[in-house]
């Protein structure tokens, strides 16, 4: 008999404790896709604000199915503000991903907007994330504060060699090497792949030396290889994007090979 999946509350606490844990983003502005990916048996999804024409109403809904669905929402917010991050978490949020953080300074204020104690989210007592009152203000917000995961997005190469300070800011749950757009900054470099794949060392080493949890996107099974020996334990597979169009060309290749 297969075992039940955790909750998907319990993602922050499954993050930390290095897990196994595999998501994938999603791009496309509906619910269904989520409805599947929870009874095949993801843990987590990535609503991508940053990347994908989904405004706060089309997210809230996807939240609303990933919860329903007992598979973890967590939101790529197009860039930090205090009002990006608090739209997310009042909507259900479990978790927040914030691209190009480049700086200590924008990494503490990234936490202290995703924090109750000791940081300066705005309160509201009947949302989703507080399900709608029935938890009580003081239990809200200690809740939050414990189930909320905070993710940093290393992508930029003016960032690499703050990553590790970065990791340590308390209150960043994860680095996510953005491996996507250090391979684009490179341009036309017929080595960019090489250089890439060391800086993603560098920072899996200075995640690893600040004990914060690496979060990566592996884009074959030889990669996938690649990253797990760096330490990432939480891996985000494809995209729906990715999923739809993979499918639809194998398919087509069946049938007219």
């Amino acid at each position: 008999m297969t075992e039940p999946r955790p909750a998907f509350t319990s993602f922050r606490d499954r993050l930390l404790k290095r897990q196994r844990l595999f998501g994938t983003f999603l791009k496309l502005p509906t619910t269904q896709v989520i409805e599947m990916l929870g009874p095949i048996g993801y843990d987590f999804i990535i609503i991508d604000q940053e990347h994908a024409p989904l405004d706060r109403a089309m997210t809230d809904l996807m939240i609303l199915a990933a919860r329903a669905s007992n598979i973890a929402p967590l939101v790529r917010i197009p860039e930090f503000t205090d009002a990006n991050i608090l739209s997310a978490l009042d909507c259900g949020a479990m978790g927040i991903m914030v691209p190009h953080v480049t700086s200590v300074e924008r990494a503490k204020a990234i936490v202290r907007a995703s924090r109750y104690a000791g940081g300066t989210r705005g309160f509201a007592g009947l949302t989703r994330a507080s399900n709608w009152g029935k938890v009580g203000a003081t239990g809200h917000m200690a809740q939050q504060d414990s189930q909320v995961a905070v993710v940093a997005m290393i992508e930029d190469q003016h960032a690499i060699d703050k990553a590790g300070d970065i990791a340590r800011v308390e209150g960043i749950d994860a680095i996510f090497v953005g491996r996507g757009d250090l391979t684009a900054s490179f341009g036309v470099d017929p080595e960019a792949a090489t250089k890439v794949a060391e800086i993603s060392g560098r920072v899996a080493a200075m995640a690893r030396d600040a004990d914060t949890p690496l979060m990566m996107l592996p884009t074959s099974k030889a990669d996938f290889g690649f990253v797990s020996d760096l330490g990432a334990t939480a891996m985000v597979l494809a995209s729906d994007h990715g999923f739809i169009r993979s499918a639809a060309g194998a398919a087509l290749k069946d049938y007219t090979s």
